[in-house]
């Protein structure tokens, strides 16, 4: 009952909600801010559940919009990200994998923001299936080990324009898949403690109201304003990443 675990659990979960209700990308910041309290380890471990539970309400609120092409290049080598992250759990520094993801973030929403924008219209590009399998075991890979899958997913679906809710849809679905999957190997790691169960149960209930809330506000702005926020939350998420692993990355 620590008031400085939930004083950073709660906003942590309710964007977490958030997410998964729609606003793409914003999830990333979740591990941060219960790192800011607890190792990252425990802190993937405590919201692991608590994806779950968001994950079965964005599948239930978005089941009829998706893009089958997407899960198939992605999803099948996102298990196998999982598997290596499970393999080198203990050795990859989690500060070095934040650091990497935050610059990718960083530069690929940039990049959309700033110089795709000064082009006279937005045209819809879908990479080659080899780009997306390595995007996939990226994503599985930083998934596992941090819950930050989302930029490399974003950087293979976002340049292809897909309809808000099927971007949506797609998300919720792969990363639901995913989250399952992991469950094994956070259990085979030892993370599934009863006092880490207990501080998840406790959290469930706000992350069923927060993630309603996200599918009641995603369907209420407008898709080009989406794909804008979607892009500056990028910049921001990798922003937060890059200030929270630098100084465990380098020394300072």
């Amino acid at each position: 009952m620590d008031p400085q675990f939930y004083a950073a659990a709660i906003p942590a979960v309710i964007i977490l909600g958030l997410s998964k209700g729609g606003f793409v990308g914003l999830g990333n910041l979740a591990i941060p801010l219960m790192a800011l309290v607890m190792s990252p380890v425990q802190a993937a471990a405590v919201l692991l559940p608590i994806l779950l539970v968001q994950d079965a309400v964005g599948v239930l609120s978005f089941r009829r919009s998706w893009d089958g092409f997407n899960l198939a290049v992605l999803l099948p080598s996102a298990f196998v990200g999982i598997f290596l992250g499970y393999l080198l759990a203990a050795h990859v520094s989690d500060a070095g994998i934040a650091f990497s993801v935050g610059v990718i973030s960083i530069i690929f929403g940039l990049r959309r923001l700033i110089v795709e924008r000064r082009a006279s219209g937005a045209t819809a590009l879908r990479p080659g299936i080899p780009f997306g399998l390595l995007c996939g075991v990226g994503a599985g890979f930083t998934s596992m080990i941090a819950h930050a899958g989302g930029p490399p997913f974003q950087i293979y679906v976002m340049p292809q324009r897909l309809p808000r809710d099927v971007l949506v849809g797609t998300s919720i679905i792969f990363f639901a898949a995913v989250n399952l999957v992991k469950v094994a190997p956070y259990f085979a790691l030892g993370q599934f403690t009863r006092e880490n169960l207990i501080l998840s149960a406790t959290l469930v209930p706000l992350a069923i109201v927060s993630t309603w809330a996200g599918v009641w506000l995603v369907r209420r702005i407008s898709g080009e304003r989406f794909y804008t926020l979607v892009y500056v939350l990028m910049v921001l998420v990798g922003l937060r990443l890059i200030w929270q692993s630098g100084p465990a990355l380098f020394g300072a």
